[in-house]
């Protein structure tokens, strides 16, 4: 008999076994993900310190580059612009008589000369004009002949008393009048002989004839041209623009005027080269011939005008070039190529290369010394030491520097500075040819 104060007991549920090996499993998958995360930050630890290890040992290595001589040479003191070909004299040619055209004596494009038929207009009206001219100053000079008898004959009559002294006057009036006449008729004869030899259209300079504006059998009026459907235009007949010689107008800074006057002064001609567009190909070389009258207000310049004789037509109207003036010369400058010149913060400096390892105050600025606090190497033969220099001005791929910055013969980066510290350590690759 079960004692009624002692409780019941309860039959406990037992804990099915697939749920231990449900918490087993992922357990066990936790693990593993934990073990592939912790792998692969380790690898990437490793990766990272072998390309930092890489890199290291990359900039450790000196850099290549190519070098060229400092030189001391004489060169030109050159200012440098830019300036426009502008044909030397222009000429718009129109004709100075109506009339219809009979020829075109040119081809488009072809030189022509001074005095050189260009065009024919119709001279018939002209000629008939001309001779209508000469036949009414016969006619005066008759009655000139008849007049001045007249006036003689009364003379006489007035001399004897015979006849009055009106009438006297008034044949020797006569007389002036058929006088006046003939002046008249001998102007009318030489305008019409002008407006005649205004039909031939001839070339006032020696130059190029550009594209013609009219054909033959157009109707041209004095002063315009008119095409074939005889619309009036305000075009002239042809355009001739002298080439030989030709002329650059080119633009200076007004602070360079002064110097561009003292050279001018000295009595020689200055020279002047034109280059093409790149900049890099002679085109013609002329001289100076003078300076605008006036500075433009807008820009703070004043234009230069210099004359080509233009033999070989290198020179075309309206081409774009490059200017060179050239004002004196500097004996024994010092000239680097412009290659060289970098530009920093403080101004402009070049690399010279020293033989050597890099200093040991300037191991601080090679790579991974403020990591390290040791060099990456010290076996180089040769560094690179920036010096700072002063370019006084420049000529085409050269530089001319002031003088005490650098020496004839050292040795200068032209190519590779862009990896390159004060110090670092560099191998030569080649020598750039330097003129």
């Amino acid at each position: 008999m079960s004692d009624p104060l002692q409780p019941a007991l309860v039959d406990q549920p037992t804990a099915p076994r697939g749920s231990s090996l449900r918490l087993f499993l992922v357990l066990a998958f936790l693990l593993l993900v934990g073990a592939v995360i912790a792998w692969r930050i380790h690898s990437s630890k490793l990766q990272t310190q072998a390309e930092a290890d890489q890199a290291a040992a990359f900039a450790a290595q000196p850099v290549p580059v190519q070098v060229a001589l400092v030189q001391r040479k004489s060169v030109p003191v050159e200012l440098s612009a830019l300036g426009t070909v502008t044909a030397y004299n222009t000429v718009n040619l129109n004709s100075r008589v109506s009339g219809q055209i009979l020829r075109v004596n040119f081809t488009e494009g072809q030189p022509v000369h001074k005095g050189q038929l260009l065009i024919q207009i119709d001279p018939a009206p002209y000629q008939a004009a001309l001779d209508q001219a000469i036949g009414q100053l016969a006619r005066d000079e008759a009655n000139l002949k008849n007049a001045q008898a007249e006036a003689d004959r009364y003379n006489a009559l007035y001399a004897a008393g015979v006849t009055s002294k009106e009438s006297q006057q008034l044949q020797v009036s006569n007389a002036g009048q058929a006088a006046g006449s003939i002046a008249s008729d001998k102007a009318a004869i030489e305008a019409a002989r002008i407006n005649l030899a205004y039909t031939r259209i001839t070339s006032p300079i020696d130059g190029i004839v550009g594209l013609r504006q009219v054909d033959p059998g157009n109707i041209v009026n004095a002063g315009q041209t008119a095409n074939s459907s005889s619309t009036t235009q305000s075009t002239g007949l042809v355009v001739i623009t002298q080439v030989h010689p030709i002329a650059v107008i080119f633009t200076l800074p007004e602070d360079q005027l002064p110097q561009v006057q003292r050279a001018l002064h000295s009595g020689r001609p200055l020279a002047v080269q034109a280059y093409d567009r790149s900049d890099a190909h002679l085109l013609a070389t002329g001289t100076l011939l003078t300076i605008d009258n006036q500075i433009d207000t807008t820009t703070g310049t004043a234009k230069l005008k210099a004359v080509f004789s233009n033999a070989d037509n290198s020179l075309f109207a309206n081409q774009f070039v490059n200017v060179r003036l050239t004002l004196s010369e500097r004996p024994n400058a010092l000239v680097v190529p412009t290659a060289a010149i970098v530009n920093g913060t403080h101004g402009d400096f070049v690399f010279v290369v020293n033989p050597g390892p890099t200093p040991a105050a300037k191991r601080k600025n090679l790579p991974l010394a403020a990591t390290t606090g040791t060099p990456i190497a010290d076996t180089a033969q040769f560094h690179a030491d920036s010096t700072p220099v002063h370019v006084d001005f420049t000529l085409g791929t050269s530089s001319v520097l002031s003088e005490g910055t650098l020496q004839p013969n050292q040795q200068v980066i032209v190519d590779g500075q862009e990896k390159l510290v004060d110090g670092g350590e560099v191998s030569i690759s080649s020598q750039a040819a330097h003129q």
